[in-house]
């Protein structure tokens, strides 16, 4: 079966919600997919009363793993433009027609539904806000975009993306990374402002874990997507506050003062990590540049390994110095 424009909904345990969203989204879009993530409840029964079709996961492999799965079924067919929504209630279906006008009028690849846009985003409650927050800004400077709410799940996708997402993280890290991989093909990426509920929040995991575990997934790609602000700007921080140390020393010493042996070791470490994470962060920025400007296969491969075996050795050598 083939639709122009397929609605992708992951849903994990979403029995209350699901038949409500499937029958809105079915008034937007010409194809509905559920992708039961190994439900216990009634989630997939109610989706299918509903008229949408349903791919079951034997167990909860994350939304990432089914978001994965709904991009492989969109990759069989002659859609157009794919659309992906949360289950809880959270998103509105009748925002479809919002999400996917730029897309058919060729101006964006990727449209994300922003909850922040234009001052909004007044409701979402003040814990919400500040994660969101560290996580915008930790995945902006990771991609190198602009964008208001990267975690949100209301997108849309011109079909002819589909190959550009690798789908690594089977969590809700997904947002992100969904992000990076769009910056890291040059995709046109659009945001437009939506609304979202939070009375209706039924959450599998707990707030500040999610949270945590998307930094965490986003620092680790930034240690090759951004080596400059994964190693070159703490470095010098580092070297800073080592040099400064220093000339305190002198200051001390010059005076006929002595100096203590710990306040000195801690300098010259100071220094000596600081130059080096510095000094790394700027070559891997070399290669990296050199892995995208490549035309050779083989090269990227090589680049790739050289780059994982330094960030090896760093860690290697930070376990060493602590």
């Amino acid at each position: 079966m083939s639709g122009e424009i397929l609605a992708i909904l992951p849903a994990y345990n979403e029995e209350v919600s699901i038949g409500s969203i499937v029958l809105h989204a079915r008034q937007h879009a010409d194809r509905v997919i559920v992708i039961d993530d190994g439900s216990s409840d009634r989630t997939a029964e109610m989706a299918k009363l509903a008229g949408a079709e349903v791919i079951l996961h034997p167990f909860n492999k994350g939304k990432g793993a089914a978001l994965k799965t709904g991009f492989i079924e969109a990759s069989k067919n002659g859609t157009k433009v794919i659309v992906t929504m949360d289950t809880d209630g959270q998103h509105d279906p009748e925002e479809i027609p919002k999400l996917i006008a730029p897309i058919l009028a060729g101006e964006a690849d990727m449209v994300n539904g922003s909850r922040y846009m234009n001052g909004n985003g007044k409701n979402t409650p003040f814990y919400r806000r500040i994660g969101q927050n560290m996580l915008d800004t930790a995945t902006n400077l990771n991609s190198g975009l602009s964008i208001t709410d990267t975690q949100s799940g209301f997108r849309a996708f011109a079909a002819h993306t589909v190959p550009v997402f690798n789908f690594r993280s089977n969590g809700l890290a997904i947002e992100s990374e969904m992000l990076m991989d769009a910056a890291n093909a040059g995709l046109k990426v659009k945001e437009v402002e939506i609304g979202v509920r939070y009375d209706v929040d039924c959450s599998t995991e707990n707030p500040v874990s999610h949270g945590l575990k998307v930094m965490a997934k986003v620092l680790h790609d930034m240690e090759l997507n951004r080596p400059l602000y994964y190693f070159t700007a703490p470095g010098m921080v580092f070297a800073a506050a080592g040099i400064l140390m220093g000339l305190g020393f002198l200051r001390v010493f010059y005076l006929g003062g002595s100096l203590m042996f710990g306040p000195t070791l801690l300098m010259i470490m100071l220094t000596l990590v600081g130059s080096f994470m510095a000094f790394t962060g700027i070559i891997l920025h070399s290669m990296s540049r050199m892995i995208k400007e490549s035309k050779s296969g083989l090269t990227c491969l090589l680049l790739f390994l050289l780059i994982q075996n330094a960030s090896q050795f760093i860690n290697l050598m930070g376990s060493w110095t602590g």
